[in-house]
């Protein structure tokens, strides 16, 4: 008898124990499997010059895209470029030509886990365009863009002209209230608008000159140039903010409740008081005690 009901409490705890521990284990595999949400990556990209023009040659028989970039870099695949000349072939008799050239001329974009940021810089700079081959469209002292997007703060685009600006030979004055438009007879137009920066919630961008040029020198058709340039651009886009994580449910308030359990169990003979994925188990523990039990003492009054 002694032996007998020493080893039934044993196999009741037991059995409480492996119950309690299967509830247990259940929340943490759950959070545990919880995967992170990976952030949006940021975008900057920088120009010095960027066009798109078309022209028309000999009396427009022939059509070309004058379509060139200097120094056009895009992060996070590059770093930066500081070329100093662009130049196009086939509109020169056949010649390259010389779109481009300045003393100083970088674009640089870069991106991290928490901004993206672009800059440009042109100083010293002459802008050409076939048939105008001594006369400058545009001459620029110095001209700079940035912008810059960081996450979880308001994007920022700055554009700045310093110095002196001539058009078509023409020394003009920039305003930021609205385009400046320069005509010149017998050569051509061209409005010029200061300075444009526009930002949204996660962007920004910056351009220090954008140009509308059209030029037909004499009227001789012999190149008629229509089309937009734009010099010193830099455009963003912010890392997305990292979300929030939710709050984990600290262990003190998981142990307490399932710790009751083997004491619940045992001072009730292991009969199972509320319904779970767990209780065939304990059920079926109990009712195979009561028969090791009912057994013990059948064995115990015979012996007597």
């Amino acid at each position: 008898m002694n032996g007998t009901t020493i080893r039934m409490p044993a196999r009741r705890r037991l059995a409480a124990v492996a119950a309690a521990t299967a509830l247990t284990a259940g929340p943490l595999a759950v959070v545990g499997a919880g995967s992170a949400h990976a952030t949006d990556q940021g975008r900057a990209s920088a120009a010095v010059l960027r066009t798109g023009l078309d022209v028309a040659l000999l009396d427009k028989t022939v059509n070309v895209p004058l379509a060139v970039s200097l120094n056009d870099v895009h992060a996070p695949q590059s770093a930066g470029k500081t070329a100093l000349t662009a130049r196009l072939d086939g509109v020169d008799g056949g010649q390259p030509f010389s779109v481009l050239r300045a003393d100083v001329a970088s674009a640089r974009a870069t991106v991290t886990g928490t901004k993206a940021e672009a800059r440009t810089e042109l100083a010293h700079a002459r802008l050409h365009v076939p048939g105008l081959p001594l006369l400058s469209l545009v001459e620029v002292d110095s001209v700079t863009s940035s912008a810059v997007c960081e996450a979880g703060r308001a994007p920022v685009a700055t554009a700045n002209v310093v110095g002196a600006v001539t058009v078509l030979g023409k020394r003009v004055t920039l305003s930021a209230g609205g385009p400046t438009e320069v005509k010149v007879p017998g050569v051509g137009e061209v409005r010029l608008d200061l300075s444009r920066r526009e930002t949204t919630s996660r962007t920004a961008a910056a351009t220090a000159l954008e140009l509308r040029v059209s030029v037909n020198p004499l009227k001789l058709n012999v190149a008629e140039v229509e089309g937009t340039l734009t010099l010193a651009q830099a455009t963003c886009e912010s890392p997305a903010a990292p979300a929030a994580a939710a709050p984990e449910k600290p262990a003190a308030q998981v142990e307490p409740q399932q710790a009751a359990a083997p004491a619940e169990v045992e001072e009730a003979g292991l009969a199972e008081t509320g319904g779970g994925s767990v209780t065939p188990y304990v059920a079926g523990g109990a009712v195979a005690l009561l028969v090791a039990g009912g057994g013990a003492v059948v064995v115990a009054r015979r012996r007597g």
